[in-house]
């Protein structure tokens, strides 16, 4: 008698964080908007059971919270972090941040849904904080290229908005904003002419 095989063994199942939920949120928020968090189809997406979502989070509201909490982070926090470390001229840190942050945007569209869902509480609270640091890192910028604190705060503000424009204008009408890495020189050029 031939001797049956031993089923394959099964890999231990991940346990899954906090932090794999929100970016699990983050996702489907950028794919179908606030909308498209919902916990089972984010179960289903991570193989897991909602008995894992609720092992973490309270509620959808919880979930949402943690999702922002998280974009906060990994998409202002960290690149400042990285741009401080890895650049020490504040030309060069404000150009490479401008190109960076022009080209993510226009491929992921997460903060266009961001801004799109602005009426909803937890996100306008979000959008708020991320605007403040983001204007304010770009003002401080100005500020240490030798900009007067009231016209780099005016700079700073005008870098942003180009950002979210050019981000919004991206996805609204596709092919209709360069990429290219002269348009965006031309821009910074702009920003730091006295």
């Amino acid at each position: 008698m031939r001797e049956q095989p031993s089923p394959p063994k099964r890999s231990p199942r991940k346990r899954l964080t906090a932090d794999d939920w929100a970016d699990a949120a983050l996702t489907a928020l950028a794919e179908r908007g606030l909308a498209g968090v919902a916990v089972e189809p984010l179960a289903v997406r991570l193989g897991t059971t909602k008995g894992s979502f609720y092992w973490h989070f309270a509620n959808r509201d919880a979930l949402v919270a943690a999702a922002l909490a998280r974009w906060e982070e990994l998409s202002t926090e960290r690149i400042i972090q990285g741009m401080e470390a890895a650049e020490p001229d504040p030309a060069a840190r404000l150009g490479a941040l401008l190109r960076g942050a022009t080209a993510s945007a226009a491929e992921d569209p997460l903060e266009v849904r961001l801004l799109a869902a602005a009426d909803h509480p937890e996100v306008a609270a979000a959008l708020a904080r991320v605007t403040e640091r983001r204007v304010g890192y770009l003002a401080h910028l100005f500020e240490l290229l030798g900009f007067p604190t009231s016209e780099a705060r005016r700079r700073g503000l005008l870098a942003y908005t180009s950002y979210v424009g050019h981000a919004q204008l991206a996805h609204a009408v596709p092919g209709s904003v360069q990429a290219d890495p002269a348009y965006l020189a031309t821009v910074t050029a702009a920003l730091l002419r006295t």
